[in-house]
């Protein structure tokens, strides 16, 4: 069953300090596309959080935000008492010298100055890591199950589509005799319009066979009816087969504009518009198949 690039997931992990939430979105893409949004403590992993999310999306625009909400009774910032103290005694003897008053609201002076805050640096952990890790993969579970989801329905759609183009192929059998017949009848009356000029029948017979083959579709039509099997054949291979469906549409939009360059025929040609309408729809869906 194909899969779809187009995806959500979702986990959170819950630390004795930290709840963690992992979100990740895919979008199509021609390649692996990946941002990544994490805490600055967890930079080091950055490479294997990477690894992990190529290795198991493959293709698609992917969007990873990993957000830390620390839940402990111990604050990650702290003040820096001593600095803040130090800050104080300094302002009061510049006061004293300068001759000008004391700020009347000490906190918010202080609180502003460099250092007055101090970020305690968190380190990462092995068992904090493994668990992170596996809300990871917990996430991307997640976000595969929403692309199968997904690719359910796009798998549904196409088939539609292409089952379209294979009805309205079998209806171009029945105009093509009817096809032929005018066209000779049109080269008959053009040359019966000119009373004067005589022609070599054999050689009119000639002509008329070859200009007849060149307008034969037969061979369009084997080509394209192999193009919409082997299409409807890739679609039950499975994940992954996107850019192989997008090379067998373009064979098969190659098909139904040839018949159209040879149709010479009203109904034939309404056929192919409707064959072109059905293949744009498939073309714009095929963008989103893994």
């Amino acid at each position: 069953m194909i899969q779809s690039m187009t995806g959500f997931g979702k986990a959170i992990v819950e630390l004795p300090t930290k709840k963690i939430t992992i979100e990740i979105k895919s979008l199509n893409s021609k390649q692996m596309d990946l941002s990544a949004r994490i805490p600055s403590y967890l930079r080091e992993k950055e490479m294997d959080i990477r690894s992990m999310l190529g290795q198991q999306l493959e293709r698609g625009k992917i969007d990873l935000s990993i957000f830390v909400e620390n839940t402990g009774a111990i604050a990650p910032t702290t003040l820096n008492q001593p600095v803040i103290l130090a800050y104080k005694q300094q302002i009061e003897t510049l006061s004293g010298t300068l001759g000008v008053e004391t700020p009347p609201d000490w906190f918010s002076v202080l609180l502003r100055l460099p250092d007055a805050v101090k970020t305690e640096i968190a380190e990462l952990g092995d068992e904090e890591w493994n668990d992170i890790k596996k809300g990871i993969g917990e996430a991307i579970d997640h976000l595969q199950a929403f692309r199968k989801q997904e690719g359910k329905m796009l798998e549904s759609f196409l088939t539609k589509r292409i089952a379209a183009i294979g009805e309205l192929l079998e209806q171009v059998a029945q105009y093509e005799t009817e096809r032929i017949d005018k066209i000779k009848g049109r080269i008959e009356e053009a040359l019966a319009a000119v009373s004067q000029t005589d022609y070599d029948k054999n050689r009119f017979e000639q002509e008329m066979i070859y200009y007849i083959e060149k307008l034969d579709i037969n061979e369009e039509k084997s080509r394209l009816k192999n193009h919409l099997h082997y299409f409807l054949e890739t679609l039950q291979k499975g994940n992954g087969q996107g850019k192989k469906l997008g090379f067998i549409t373009q064979e098969i939009g190659r098909e139904i504009n040839t018949l159209g360059s040879k149709s010479n025929h009203v109904e034939l040609q309404k056929i192919v518009v409707l064959m072109k309408d059905n293949l744009e729809q498939i073309k714009e869906q095929i963008l989103n198949v893994l």
